[in-house]
């Protein structure tokens, strides 16, 4: 029940991002394109994003973390051309419209899983 609600607000804030951000683009039946974007997004954040952390961790350092808003946008664009692929046609124009979006997607998800989602501590008192 957590996988499928967590789904629903990264979904949420896909949406909230293309409210926001002009460069992005939503062509086709939106509740699909935004839950396949989801669903991509997370898939890339789960298997793609820990290897360029890892490969970039240097960087990382360097920057004193930094670079991570960098692998984030770089995730984000990466997610949108593969659900352009897919035929949802989630769109994200430029490399500064993904770093927004993806910082966008990022606190909208903070701010709705801290709402709605229940916590293991919560349930232990």
């Amino acid at each position: 029940m957590k996988l499928i609600l967590r789904w629903l607000i990264t979904a949420a804030s896909l949406y909230v991002a293309y409210l926001i951000l002009p460069g992005i683009t939503v062509e086709g039946n939106g509740v699909l394109v935004y839950t396949v974007m989801a669903l991509v997004l997370g898939l890339v954040n789960a298997l793609i994003r820990p290897i360029l952390k890892f490969l970039s961790c240097g960087f990382i350092i360097l920057t004193l973390g930094l670079f991570v808003f960098i692998i984030n946008a770089a995730t984000f664009m990466l997610s949108s051309n593969i659900s352009q692929r897919l035929g949802a046609g989630y769109a994200v124009d430029g490399f500064g419209t993904a770093l927004l979006g993806s910082i966008i997607v990022s606190i909208v998800s903070v701010v709705l899983s801290s709402i709605l989602v229940d916590d293991d501590k919560k349930k232990r008192k």
